[in-house]
């Protein structure tokens, strides 16, 4: 099939790989002259593992191309719409990029006998697609479908190519034949439903992930009350097939594209259609709290930062990705400058995109180098060079033998017997 995929950011991209991947002739559509350019060159704007070396595969084998006009794609079979839809001032997902894209679309739209379908892969408020559908009333054979990502950063290509679940939201079999058409050959469960479901599977999903989060966080403050090990209570708790193992790992709080923006858009359509959803109300507060709750148990051991060196190791929200939007490094750096800390900060990838906001953190090529004078060290990103370390070597490097693990990912006996002080995330 021919596939026009508009917007080329972390969603947008992947997509367009993995459907050139399965054989689609697919072109890439974005108004960033510079952005196409490099991807023309086989060079990815975001960091995610395994995605630059399977670009520059698909275009090699001339199944991806790149473009900043979409009058270049109006032969297309089917337009998936991949642009952003950050939270506006009010909380509420701002579509002004996807009615562009919809705009766009519908300017170059020639009317053709086949089934021509707009996809919307982007994250929208119930009731968009239908709104979209209206947008292009008397469009002649051009179909919207809701045919929302659940795409993990870190593990985006394998999640595109070998999906969860697919879910298709359509309003009539024909739009949902493209979309099974467009699917062949992918071994993945099938949801078929309507636009609104499928568009609240979505926010609904993301909601409950990040309640798994915030129940274990909380979780975790009472475990340190107690003396308890979050960890094996965490364990336990998995081993239940009504329960799963899965996001039952306490730490610093989440963060990203995705909980963050989406919760809250959750909640402003709860409230704009007069339902309260306390619970996921709760969870935004535990998530906006946890990075506090974490620098209080430093200043158990270290109650005046000023003029102490703290080495703050893992700057994206997650390992495996550059992305730094929400992530709790940065209210932690925040503090850790308000406070008058002399902080060393070390990230793999992310660095550049934090130095524009902290410019008087020091950055280090290695998480040895910002752990070495240290009075005490973060953990906030479990990146492998920030866990994997010759931990009697830092022993002697630090000035302070103070571990704070806020992704119980340190190996706490070891640093133990090895002398340091360590404080994890609810761990006794």
């Amino acid at each position: 099939m021919k596939v026009a995929v508009i917007g080329t950011g972390y969603v947008g991209l992947t997509t367009a790989v993995s459907l050139a991947m399965n054989g689609h002739h697919v072109i890439g559509i974005d108004l960033v002259e510079a952005k196409i350019v490099k991807l023309r060159q086989g060079i990815s704007p975001i960091y995610e593992p395994g995605l630059e070396e399977a670009l520059r595969e698909v275009l090699a084998a001339g199944t991806l191309a790149f473009s900043t006009q979409l009058s270049e794609a109006k032969d297309a079979d089917v337009f998936f719409v991949c642009v952003g839809t950050p939270e506006a001032d009010d909380g509420t997902a701002d579509l002004t990029y996807l009615y562009s894209a919809v705009a766009a679309i519908k300017e170059v739209h020639n009317s053709a006998l086949q089934k021509r379908v707009v996809v919307i892969k982007s994250t929208v408020p119930v009731g968009t697609g239908d709104k979209v559908a209206d947008l292009l009333d008397g469009c002649q054979e051009l179909s919207v479908a809701s045919n929302p990502e659940f795409l993990r950063e870190g593990s985006a290509l394998p999640d595109a190519i070998e999906p969860s679940r697919i879910v298709i939201g359509v309003s009539d079999p024909s739009t949902g034949e493209v979309m099974e058409q467009l699917y062949k050959g992918v071994n993945a469960p099938r949801v078929v439903t309507t636009r609104a479901n499928a568009e609240l599977i979505k926010y609904a999903s993301n909601a409950f992930l990040a309640t798994r989060i915030s129940f274990m966080n909380e979780l975790a403050r009472l475990s340190t009350a107690l003396g308890t090990d979050i960890a094996t209570i965490a364990h336990g708790m998995g081993l239940d097939s009504r329960i799963g193992p899965e996001f039952l790992r306490a730490g610093v709080g989440y963060g990203g594209s995705c909980f963050p923006k989406d919760t809250i858009a959750l909640l402003q359509l709860a409230a704009q259609n007069g339902v309260s959803l306390s619970i996921l109300e709760k969870v935004r507060e535990v998530n906006a709290t946890q990075p506090v709750w974490f620098l209080q148990q430093l200043h158990k051991i270290v109650p005046d930062c000023r003029g102490k060196r703290i080495a703050v190791l893992g700057l994206a929200f997650k390992p495996d990705t550059d992305d730094i939007r929400e992530a709790p490094s940065l209210s932690i750096l925040h503090e850790l400058t308000e406070q008058g800390a002399a902080v060393f900060a070390y990230d793999p990838v992310a660095e550049d995109a934090v130095k524009q906001s902290f410019p008087n953190v020091t950055y280090t090529k290695t998480a040895e180098e910002a752990l070495a004078g240290a009075d005490a060290a973060l953990l906030v990103t479990e990146w492998k060079e920030c866990v994997q370390l010759d931990w009697e070597r830092i022993r002697q490097s630090m000035a302070q033998p103070v571990l704070l693990d806020g992704r119980n990912a340190w190996p706490a006996q070891t640093v133990k017997q090895a002398g340091f002080t360590y404080i994890g995330v609810g761990k006794s």
